[in-house]
């Protein structure tokens, strides 16, 4: 209530400063011009409120360099289902070349230890490569088409051919039931079995990472000598003496395969070589070499006379292909990350596909400069 009255003359009572004052600004000026500082002050509280109201909800984006960045996105895959996943391939493809080698030649114990051994490897390849996948049915759905050109498409029907063939020769060795088919089965486990044992080389070597790029070349040399070697253990772990001298033998020629395709690897890459020599790569990349060897000269000295000493030297085969292949792995990783591995070799190419275009221009030139001398020669 207020004490003013409103009469015939107007009104009455009404007490100075009370008049009503607009809200909000109105036409021709602010709310601050015309009511003053206070006005003036709820005006800026408003707008700051209204700036806090519409922070963002991320930082704001400040450029900087490009310099030392990745150029291309490193995999995203885990060791231990990606290098395990050619580690347990390798295996069981070399395995089953060996089981059937020793069903051959009359070396029952070897063969039976290689089928079963070659049916647990391809099962914790299929399970890693499950893994990385997500859930199973991906894997089922690589089978719905098949791309020859495609690694992994052919790497999914592979292992679906090889699988069963594999698994049915070591479940018919164990039970001795239908030796035909247990043949049949042996046999075609062991035409799959390189390509097992090799074909993930092509699939890693078909990316864009450097190290596994530029090294196609020795890559599938290098997987399937290791996997020779991983077999080779497994059968000097598993077999009597009397029956190792194949696995003593493929043990040698797999170290000397290994050796050979790692220098040659190491003299062609240049500059990406380097990422097989340093930090977690180089470790595992040197220990895979002195445990390949040991093992395989272990194996030529004392796996021919000693039980022990075949199961020792048959262990550190199967050390060294693992640790070959975490190394591989991680070298890729290693070279994905640093932009040098990228940029680097395709400058270096690139300048060098320029000046031998310059030296064919340069050539062809010259020789017909040379024909124009000739036909003026003959003239005079």
């Amino acid at each position: 209530m207020t004490d003013s009255d409103v009469t015939k003359d107007g009104v009455r009572g009404e007490r100075a400063g009370r008049e009503a004052t607009p809200a909000g600004p109105g036409p021709g000026g602010t709310s601050a011009e015309r009511s003053g500082p206070a006005a003036g002050k709820t005006d800026r509280k408003r707008r700051r409120g209204k700036r806090r109201g519409e922070e963002p909800m991320v930082p704001r984006a400040e450029f900087g360099s490009y310099y030392g960045r990745p150029v291309i996105k490193a995999p995203g895959w885990k060791a231990t289902d990606i290098a395990g996943y050619f580690f347990a391939g390798g295996l069981a493809g070399a395995g089953s070349v060996l089981a059937a080698g020793a069903q051959l030649s009359g070396r029952p114990t070897t063969a039976k230890a290689m089928k079963l051994s070659s049916l647990a490897a391809v099962t914790a390849s299929t399970a890693a490569l499950i893994h990385d996948l997500g859930r199973p049915e991906r894997f089922a759905n690589m089978l719905r088409v098949f791309k020859p050109t495609s690694p992994m498409s052919v790497g999914s029907w592979l292992l679906a051919a090889y699988g069963p063939a594999a698994g049915a020769a070591a479940v018919l060795e164990t039970t001795g039931r239908l030796p035909r088919i247990n043949t049949a089965a042996t046999g075609t486990a062991a035409l799959l079995g390189p390509v097992v044992a090799a074909y993930t080389a092509v699939l890693a070597a078909d990316t864009a990472v450097p190290a596994w790029h530029e090294a196609h070349r020795e890559l599938p040399y290098l997987f399937v000598s290791s996997a020779t070697a991983a077999a080779s253990g497994m059968a000097l772990v598993t077999a009597p003496v009397r029956e190792n001298a194949p696995a003593r033998r493929a043990a040698l020629l797999a170290a000397a395969g290994e050796a050979a395709a790692v220098r040659l690897k190491r003299r062609r890459l240049g500059m990406i070589a380097e990422t097989y020599e340093r930090g977690k790569a180089g470790k595992l990349m040197r220990a895979a070499e002195l445990l390949t060897a040991g093992g395989a000269l272990g194996a030529a000295v004392l796996g021919r006379r000693y039980r022990s000493g075949a199961a020792v030297s048959g262990l550190a085969l199967l050390a060294g292909s693992a640790c070959t292949r975490f190394g591989v792995f991680h070298a890729g990783i290693a070279s994905a990350e640093d932009p040098a591995y990228t940029v680097v070799p395709q400058r270096e190419r690139r300048e060098r596909r320029a000046a031998e275009a310059a030296a064919r221009v340069a050539g062809g030139a010259d020789g017909d400069s040379g024909a124009r001398d000739g036909q003026d020669g003959q003239h005079g």
